[in-house]
């Protein structure tokens, strides 16, 4: 059953949700690039890895949590050597391993040339998006070496909390358009040029170039397809309460349609 909004869900933006819906958007990213791509190009998966401290994750973590009791210790008084009770106020102990962070991407490579990336495709995760954390560090000095190289580049936004993390400027899309998600490409060596997809909550994902090498035309990748099957593969459907709000609120009118939407569908009351 596919979800009920017409592009992306606003429901899966729930942090607790988002994890599994990035790794699975990035299989059927691959997946779908597989089937399209010219027989000398393959898709992979790419993975970063990183640790930080639970308390600058944003998923939640395991945090072990042993509580006091009341104890009594029992010593041998030196001067009458006989045994003293005495009661004391314990510590609660706490246990906690530094979390692992791993993020997946997709990378476009020559058969036979695999050490070579042509193009690489990243969905925008939390943790990028997150002022101050180590995995937005990590992204924007990889994302700035790869505007440098002659690697194409597309970053998927699927994310409408955080800190603006897609290469082109904000400012300047600002000038031309209102977007709920974005989609940009880069592709290398030209500088300060994207090509951008602005895509409002109301509206279907697109359908999106993706440049290969040595002049090849680029093919075509339908974002919509991709997500229809990440959607159906993570049975959301079972998982999501529609009669409540997303955990990332619409707001106003886009809040008014979301509920007269979701009403149709029978989804709500």
């Amino acid at each position: 059953m596919p979800s009920p909004f017409p592009g992306m869900d606003p429901y899966l933006e729930n942090p607790v949700l988002w994890p599994g819906v990035h790794q699975g958007l990035i299989s059927s990213i691959r997946a779908a690039l597989n089937a399209i791509l010219p027989p000398h190009y393959v898709a992979d998966i790419g993975e970063r890895v990183y640790i930080v401290q639970p308390e600058r994750s944003i998923y939640p973590d395991l945090v072990v949590f042993e509580h006091p009791s009341p104890q009594i210790q029992v010593e041998q008084a030196r001067s009458t050597k006989t045994a003293v009770a005495t009661v004391y106020d314990p510590p609660f102990v706490l246990t906690y391993e530094p979390v692992e962070i791993r993020e997946v991407f997709v990378e476009i490579l020559p058969v036979g040339e695999e050490s070579k990336v042509v193009t690489i495709i990243e969905v925008l995760s939390y943790t990028n998006k997150t002022e101050g954390h180590e995995g937005r560090k990590l992204y924007l000095t990889k994302q700035q070496e790869i505007l440098k190289s002659q690697t194409h580049l597309i970053e998927i936004d699927l994310l409408r909390t955080g800190e603006h993390t897609v290469a082109v400027s904000k400012k300047e899309l600002l000038k031309r358009c209102r977007w709920d998600y974005l989609v940009s490409l880069h592709r290398g060596g030209q500088g300060n040029r994207f090509e951008v997809w602005a895509i409002t909550v109301r509206q279907r994902l697109p359908r999106i170039l993706v440049p290969l090498a040595d002049g090849d035309p680029d093919v075509v990748l339908d974002l919509q397809a991709v997500f229809d099957r990440c959607y159906d593969e993570g049975a959301y459907v079972r998982r999501i309460d529609y009669r409540r709000e997303p955990a990332v609120a619409l707001q106003g009118e886009d809040a008014e349609w979301a509920d007269k939407l979701l009403r149709e569908k029978g989804l709500r009351i």
